[in-house]
């Protein structure tokens, strides 16, 4: 009518309490019981947790609202969802293996305290693993990292193995005291005697002059794969590193359905893959120099040693060579916590 009437607008004017359109929950009280009935049927998740799900679009949800007498838009639904605590969300992959795994907790504690005993009188504290393999060629690497403009790293469509390079396996030992990593970096199958040659490497690399009178050392260790806590030919190997070495080797292994809790993936593994998002791996010496690159504020040191050794698979170890073994179970859950003591003290460490 201003308008119309030539009137010109008062910009100083301010509209009187309680004026303008009331809001639509006052004019329609009923529509959110309304709305929760209809996302019920739907709706997904934990009652404890601040956010809820729902598969009907905004689209569906008004459409049903105006079905039932509302005079709503799909956009306005948005508005109300969010009232409810609901919001649009993505899977996320955070759930691994069983999760009611009978003394889950109860493991992790044990861990935490034969970590701080071990740190406490000065020894070695291990976190061990082997991450994931490498395609090592002009390969897309997941990540980003910042080129001039329109000027992509160009790399091969199709992920054939180049049979030349092969892969790279990267098998980690932590240490978790020093915040010091190391990488053996193979070219084979990830078995259990790679493992273990990881550890000597590390040990005769680093651990030797940094724990110098070290007689036991404690690792922690994921509950499958190459050091997997069924896994005979592991405890075998260790047996012969104990015994070279002339030290006892503690071992615990995280619960099934833990290994992101294993301290080198987040400490070590991830900071790698973060220094070296976005970057073709076009050789093991480009590999090498992101590894040793890799550092972070809490003063992260990674060193490496590229291992050309082959391991052969399915290596089996019999009942009478693991009854040999001189290991000793602890009480509580003997199958995931044990300790290898040497067959006969040498002193290598000279």
């Amino acid at each position: 009518m201003e308008i119309e009437s030539g009137q010109t607008q008062d910009l100083n004017r301010i509209r009187k309490p309680g004026g303008g359109r009331n809001k639509l929950i006052e004019n329609q009280s009923d529509i959110l019981d309304s709305l929760k009935n209809i996302l019920e049927p739907s709706t997904f998740g934990c009652s404890e947790k601040l956010l809820i799900w729902t598969l009907k679009s905004r689209r569906k949800l008004a459409r049903e609202l105006n079905n039932q007498g509302f005079e709503i838009s799909y956009v306005t639904v948005g508005d109300l969802l969010e009232i409810l605590g609901y919001s649009l969300q993505v899977n996320k992959k955070s759930i691994e293996g069983n999760q009611d795994q009978p003394d889950r907790n109860a493991q992790f504690e044990f861990i935490n305290k034969k970590m701080k005993s071990f740190q406490d009188a000065g020894l070695p504290v291990l976190s061990v693993d082997c991450k994931k393999k490498e395609l090592v060629g002009n390969y897309k690497n997941p990540g980003r990292i910042y080129r001039l403009n329109k000027n992509p790293e160009k790399v091969k469509v199709y992920d054939f193995i180049d049979k030349q390079q092969g892969k790279a396996n990267p098998y980690g030992v932590y240490d978790v005291t020093q915040n010091v990593g190391f990488i053996n970096l193979g070219i084979d199958h990830d078995t259990a005697q790679f493992a273990v040659e990881s550890i000597r490497r590390w040990y005769k690399k680093l651990g030797a002059n940094q724990y110098p009178s070290a007689t036991k050392i404690l690792l922690t260790a994921d509950g499958g794969g190459s050091n997997g806590s069924r896994n005979r030919l592991w405890k075998f190997e260790l047996q012969k590193l104990a015994s070279e070495l002339g030290i006892e080797i503690h071992v615990c292994h995280l619960p099934p359905g833990t290994s992101k809790w294993n301290k080198i993936e987040h400490r070590l593994f991830a900071q790698i893959s973060r220094n070296w998002s976005g970057i073709p791996l076009r050789s093991h010496e480009i590999i090498r120099d992101l590894i040793v690159s890799t550092t972070t504020e809490t003063g992260l040191e990674v060193h490496y040693e590229m291992d050309r050794n082959l391991y052969p698979l399915k290596i089996k170890v019999s009942d009478e060579e693991l009854a040999k073994l001189n290991i000793k179970f602890y009480k509580f859950r003997g199958e995931w916590n044990y300790k290898i003591k040497p067959e006969k003290i040498k002193n290598c460490r000279n």
